[in-house]
């Protein structure tokens, strides 16, 4: 799946100096890399049992979390940074490199026993996809796998998620 590399562009030096940003919107402004991209997720997943939702992490889940849905007959669960969320929401709280940060869905958005599947662009350290498992997992849901457009292998996400399934499209 390494042609969707071309479609990829890396960003020396942002957010800060010495990081390599993978930036997706390349891929989004294109129909067909776009479309791939879908379709090679939904083609990942629709060899497992039904999944029941899709949660996308905020904010690039979102743009592959509905697609991606709609190609599984799945609903969309969005994963919110806090205070982005209107009704009564569980939240999980994170360890990043100096601090923490949490995110939240709302209690209402998985069901007990659902099948949930989690996408977002890119996994690097894993601390935002883990602490979105438990949260599903604490509505009672069944995360059935993590998939990510792009994984940065050289840093510890894939570990994190030990016991989970893991896809991605791309890997550095």
């Amino acid at each position: 799946m390494d042609d969707l590399k071309s479609y990829i562009r890396e960003v020396p030096d942002f957010p800060k100096p010495g990081i390599n940003f993978y930036d997706i919107t390349t891929l989004l402004k294109d129909p067909h890399a776009l479309r791939q991209t879908v379709d090679r997720f939904a083609w990942l997943f629709t060899r497992k049992p039904p999944i029941d939702k899709v949660a996308g992490i905020e904010s690039r889940g979102f743009m592959f979390g509905p697609s991606l849905a709609y190609s599984l007959n799945a609903g969309f669960v969005p994963v919110r940074k806090p205070g982005k969320l209107p009704a009564a929401k569980v939240s999980q709280t994170y360890e990043l490199e100096y601090g923490t940060d949490r995110v939240e869905m709302h209690a209402d958005a998985v069901s007990p026993g659902e099948r949930v599947l989690i996408v977002d662009d890119v996994i690097a350290t894993g601390g935002t996809a883990l602490a979105t498992a438990k949260l599903v997992e604490s509505l009672g849901g069944e995360v059935v796998g993590f998939g990510f457009i792009i994984e940065l292998a050289f840093l510890p996400g894939r570990g994190r998620l030990t016991g989970y399934e893991v896809e991605s499209l791309i890997r550095y």
